[in-house]
């Protein structure tokens, strides 16, 4: 768990990578010894509420810095389904980073606590990750997470009960500007 003062320093970081792309202006990067961790992340912006991007890594490739830095670039300006984000729209945006814990196999699904986990699955035809909020957002039951969580992969509904498809369960730390 993150202090408030380092969830802070994280926000901030994610938010100035994003504005440095516009004002040209030098990041400082926070060294906290806290953040020396290798953990999946995702950076997700809000626009008057409607997301407007979200991109992670899945694992823990580099320390937290490093990636909150390339994530928030890349939720900003690279997510396919957006334009790039624009000067004008800084002011009306909310950063919010998602802090993954390890993944785990889920053995029943049952074990799937709606609010706690978050899921990701893999299939030869496909792989999807859904945050743990986002079942919290939609109002969903635990059978439209796992119906989602596969259409979010590009596999029918039903693909979370096929023998090719691993199904995890994850948790996150999750904080935004408007805690």
């Amino acid at each position: 768990m993150f202090t408030k003062n380092e969830q802070e320093k994280l926000l901030k970081l994610a938010r100035d990578c994003i504005e440095s792309r516009f004002t040209r202006e030098p990041v400082i990067y926070p060294d906290d010894s806290s953040f020396k961790v290798q953990r999946g992340v995702f950076v997700t912006i809000h626009k008057n509420g409607d997301l407007r991007g979200c991109i992670g890594y899945i694992k823990g490739y580099k320390d937290l810095v490093p990636s909150i830095q390339e994530m928030a670039q890349s939720t900003a300006f690279q997510d396919p389904r957006f334009p790039p984000l624009r000067r004008e729209e800084l002011k009306d945006i909310k950063i919010e980073i998602s802090v993954l814990s390890e993944m785990k196999i889920v053995t029943d699904v049952n074990e799937i606590i709606i609010g706690r986990d978050g899921l990701f699955i893999t299939h030869p035809q496909g792989s999807g990750l859904l945050l743990p909020q986002v079942p919290v957002e939609w109002n969903w039951d635990l059978m439209t997470f796992l119906k989602q969580i596969c259409c979010k992969a590009g596999l029918p509904p039903d693909a979370w009960k096929e023998p090719q498809s691993v199904l995890y369960r994850f948790t996150a730390e999750i904080f935004n500007e408007s805690d």
